[in-house]
């Protein structure tokens, strides 16, 4: 068995990452009833975590999972756990914080194949390069966006703002997506009304006229990157933003656009459904933004995630947290 070094934090315990293992009479196996957030660090050091952690206790909060720790006490433990694998991790490496909170067994299982009761805090720290594999091209090509069958699911069916892994329509678009032509294919969903929501694990922008605009934060995850864009990077750049419905027929007449997510922060969209955006090449004010945020943290992140992808020497098969890759 592949041994890492590294262990995950597990109901206050540490345990080998090849061990971290829940029930399969857990709450979260029998409904996807389990929230969770996933963090990343720049030089080591831990982005956003407080706002992360928020959103965590937000999701734990509306969804009425017993927890009896408190939100410092969260944040002591992911720091306790990076401290405890930074050995394991190369000098180049940014820590990937995953924090999984469950309900726990179901009621009818308690007493019969344990004797722990209550929700199960898992936070787990890995290399983030195996979140960005293979995505150093995509800052030069930029992704086709594509839009599925699959619709994101409106907030008064599922509150999408709650970070659950309840995600399978967004595994079925990726699934969807995979068929489509060509390369760098990524699924962007529409509401129910047609307008643009989101991505299966991003938030998306359109720059129109020196403007950034964003989908309504109504039925879509509002990611920490896209509050980042909207309140911090434009204010620094003095560049106009505005929240308001998209349709389709606004990205492909837009000047460009890109998507937002944790652990690349910004990626390019050159395309929608194979039909260029703007010039059909990475955006001006796009290379702009991504340039200022990795000068905010010390980081070039386009050449950090580059480099990764020169030194990773694995071809992974399976689903990918943004798209479905087939064997």
């Amino acid at each position: 068995m592949n041994n890492s070094g590294r262990v995950v934090y597990f109901n206050g315990k540490f345990v080998p990452e090849s061990e971290a293992k829940i029930s399969i009479y857990d709450s979260s196996l029998m409904f996807g009833d389990m929230v969770f957030e996933m963090t990343r660090s720049f030089n080591k050091k831990q982005f956003k975590l407080k706002e992360h952690l928020e959103r965590l206790y937000n999701s734990i909060k509306i969804t009425n999972i017993p927890i009896e720790m408190s939100i410092n006490q969260m944040e002591e433990a992911v720091f306790e756990t990076i401290e405890i694998n930074e050995p394991f991790f190369n000098d180049d490496d940014e820590h990937r914080i995953m924090i999984d909170v469950s309900r726990g067994l179901l009621s009818i299982y308690q007493d019969v194949v344990s004797d722990y009761k209550g929700c199960n805090v898992i936070i787990a720290d890995f290399p983030l390069r195996w979140t960005v594999s293979g995505m150093g091209e995509l800052f030069d090509t930029g992704i086709n966006a594509v839009i599925p069958s699959q619709k994101a699911i409106p907030a008064y069916l599922l509150d999408p703002k709650i970070k659950n892994r309840s995600r399978i329509h967004y595994l079925m678009a990726n699934i969807e997506v995979s068929n489509y032509k060509g390369e760098n294919n990524w699924a962007l969903l529409t509401d129910t009304d047609g307008f643009i929501a989101e991505g299966t694990g991003d938030n998306f922008f359109i720059i129109k006229n020196n403007q950034i605009i964003t989908p309504e934060g109504r039925n879509i995850l509002r990611g920490i990157s896209r509050e980042y864009v909207l309140n911090e990077l434009s204010k620094q750049l003095n560049i106009p933003v505005m929240e308001q419905n998209i349709e389709p027929y606004d990205v492909l007449t837009a000047d460009e656009a890109f998507m937002t997510g944790t652990p690349f922060c910004i990626l390019p969209v050159t395309s929608l459904n194979s039909q260029q955006i703007g010039s059909g090449q990475v955006g001006d004010l796009t290379k702009i933004l991504i340039k200022t945020w990795g000068e905010n943290l010390g980081v070039n992140i386009i050449q950090q995630i580059k480099k990764w992808n020169q030194s990773e020497s694995t071809n992974p098969t399976g689903p990918s947290p943004y798209k479905f890759r087939k064997k």
